[in-house]
Formats: structure tokens, sequence, C-alpha cells
């Protein structure tokens, strides 16, 4: 049975994925009320003021792949139509360390994109980089097959090989807290931190 890695917040993930996991908060959904997404990456690097590669992706990602693009923010990556087809190809979604356009054509097709912002002027299509090769998005390393899980909380990157162990992490830790009330959990959480205080020499005045 597939694992469906987005039924936990990326905030659980917290508990097994270490901070340089999670893309710069700066890149986030570009629309309201954020879908939550899963997937494969499936990596780009763009050039500098160039978008040919992303381009050329949404025609070889596979359905349910997640498109992580390594770019520069100057230049909008991708706009209403680029999106439509890698919609109607089943790509869930777009995480771009840059821009895009049409913004009002992606919220009104609710096709999942997180980016850094949106800017009217468009890339050029002319230079080549490899698909699918290790790319640097949002401050992380992102490797093709690396599962990406976005919401409104932030952006998780799990190494391929860790997947399944992370997700388990995180769900474990998603049942204890629905599990506890707030007052069990405020108890827990008042002795936590006067132990911590108290161990650390801090005395109530």
């Amino acid at each position: 049975m597939a694992v469906n890695f987005n039924a936990v917040s990326t905030c659980e993930y917290a508990d097994a994925l270490p901070r340089e996991q999670f893309m710069d908060y700066q890149i986030r959904s570009l629309w309201q009320p954020v879908p939550a997404i899963s997937g494969p990456a499936f990596t780009v690097k763009c050039e500098a003021g160039d978008h040919l590669m992303l381009h050329a992706a949404i025609y070889r990602a596979q359905p349910g792949d997640i498109i992580v693009v390594q770019a520069d923010d100057a230049f909008a990556l991708a706009g209403g139509n680029v999106c439509a087809i890698a919609q109607r190809r089943g790509i869930t979604g777009f995480v771009l360390d840059g821009t895009i356009r049409d913004l009002a054509e992606v919220r009104a097709m609710q096709f999942p994109v997180f980016a850094r912002g949106v800017i009217p002027k468009p890339g050029a299509k002319n230079k080549l980089s490899p698909l699918n090769e290790p790319v640097n998005c949002g401050g992380v390393r992102v490797c093709p097959g690396d599962i990406i899980v976005a919401d409104e909380e932030g952006i998780a990157v799990i190494p391929e090989s860790e997947a399944n162990h992370a997700y388990e992490v995180a769900h474990a830790r998603a049942q204890k807290d629905q599990s506890m009330s707030l007052d069990a959990w405020q108890e827990q959480h008042y002795e936590k931190v006067q132990s911590t205080l108290a161990s650390l020499g801090f005395t109530e005045k």
C-alpha cells in the first residue's frame, strides 16, 4: 500500500528530519487555502534568466511527481498555460526557487505552486541544463525521487532512502498529539519547563 506522506503535517516531520531538510520559509504557496501535497521530486535546474528546462520537464515528469526547480527569481519560470499542461499531465505541483506569473489563472485552476513570488516578465528559452540531477532548492539539496511534503507550514524534503522511517516517526508524533487533551499537554509542558529552568539555575523572584 502506497504511503500518503502528506497525511501528516510537515510539523510532524520535525521529529524525523534535521533542520537542513526544510526549505527556506520564503518558498510558500502562492494561493490560499494552501493544499497539502506530497510526491517524488522530479528535479530541474534552470540557468539564470532562462526557463527552458522547466518547460521541458512538464512533458517528462511522471503523474504524481512534484517538479522541483533550482532557479533565480528575476524572471517568471512559468505561467498559466504551463501550469495547466502540468496539471493535465497529472503532475502534483511545482516547488520553485523562483517566481511565476498568471497567478489568477493558477489560483483558478487550483494547481499547487510553492514559490518565492510573482513577477510579470517571463524568462527566455535558450539554455540547456541537466534534468533529474541533484539541485539546491530553498537551501536544501534535493535528489531525484526524494519525497517532497509541502503544506501551509512549509516544505520538507525527505531522502528517498529514509522516507518510510520518517513517515512512521511523523505519524507516531501525530497520533500522540491527537490522543492528548490540552489539559494533559499543559501539565506535561509545565513540568518540563519548570524542571528545565531549575536545572539551569533559574529561581523565582
